[in-house]
């Protein structure tokens, strides 16, 4: 749906985005993650337009994605619905009307009965049946950000681009969204990129992320295989640090990000091998509703290599810690 091949952007001196190359599949929804200033939401106004880059090339569905081609661009953006973390509501409109702004922003008329009908299904759809003609100012954030959801489906688009759209919202309510976004992508289909500096964003519903640091994309994948088994930089990231760890014996950091993650691995081996051990560290989590995560466990030296050879048997991905 979304192929960028070596992006470049930069304003004046400044380099933010560089070389930048990302596929994002028809129906994905998929996480552009990464600390405030790294490049995300400059990325995010190339895909649809808003913003110019110098070298590289970005196509949605087949078509150049170029501010030099205005005519082209603006039935690009047509597709592409785009939710924001400050909701842009217009204050004066009540939630109908918030919501019919792109159709007349696109010379629609939006009196008929079948854009009532639509825009009546699409306040629905987000929950808000009861708020149809409030204004803004009297609705809550997650309700404002329905709406804004709401609005960026008027135009039945084919991809949904979310700007740190949950970030300023409490963790019960962007859950709420979260859930409303994944019904979305499985009901209309609509492909959904999501920018944001959250993990718990990411874990949740994306199948696929593009970790960004200083412009660069350093790593990309599923969430489960980048952040169970974190490279230095994402380490940072998430500001974890090396976990004090037992000095008596090997430590050994067991990783699950698959079907391994069901299986009663550490009970098994200690039966089958006869043994015992200590668990010194775990982390569980939960990603699109999976349990994956890692521990740690201490063994004495005489037994490693008889614990790394069942471990490898079992297809348990492991790593001896210093």
């Amino acid at each position: 749906m979304i192929i960028l091949e070596n992006v470049s952007k930069s304003f004046s001196d400044l380099r933010v985005l560089k070389d930048i190359s990302i596929e994002i599949q028809d129906h994905e929804i998929y996480g552009i993650i990464g600390q405030s200033g790294a490049g995300k939401s400059t990325l995010l106004r190339c895909i649809n337009g808003l913003e110019d880059y110098q070298f590289g090339r970005i196509t949605v569905d087949g078509v150049p994605v170029s501010v030099k081609d205005k005519k082209q661009l603006h039935q690009l953006q047509k597709k592409m619905g785009m939710i924001f973390q400050n909701f842009n509501l217009l204050e004066r409109l009540d939630v109908y009307d918030n919501v019919a702004l792109p159709m007349k922003f696109w010379g629609m008329k939006t009196n008929t009965p079948e854009a009532k009908k639509k825009i009546e299904g699409l306040i629905s759809l987000v929950g808000l049946e009861d708020k149809i003609h409030v204004r803004p100012r009297e609705l809550s954030g997650g309700q404002k950000q329905r709406v804004a959801i709401a609005r960026a489906l008027v135009l039945d688009p084919q991809i949904l681009l979310c700007d740190e759209a949950t970030s300023a919202l409490d963790p019960a309510i962007t859950r709420e969204i979260l859930d409303l976004l994944q019904r979305i992508n499985r009901q209309m289909g609509i492909t959904i990129i999501v920018v944001t500096h959250q993990m718990e964003v990411v874990k949740q519903i994306c199948e696929k992320v593009a970790f960004i640091k200083d412009g660069k994309v350093l790593a990309i994948g599923k969430p489960e295989d980048l952040f169970i088994r974190p490279s230095k930089e994402i380490k940072a990231f998430l500001h974890e640090s090396s976990e004090l760890l037992p000095d008596n014996g090997v430590n050994i950091q067991l990783f699950f990000t698959d079907e391994s993650a069901d299986e009663p691995v550490i009970s098994q081996m200690a039966r089958k091998l006869n043994l015992d051990f200590s668990i010194s560290w775990a982390k569980l989590e939960d990603f699109r509703s999976n349990i994956y995560g890692s521990l740690v466990i201490t063994v004495d030296e005489k037994d490693k290599d008889k614990v790394l050879k069942y471990l490898d048997e079992v297809k348990v991905l492991w790593e001896v810690l210093s």
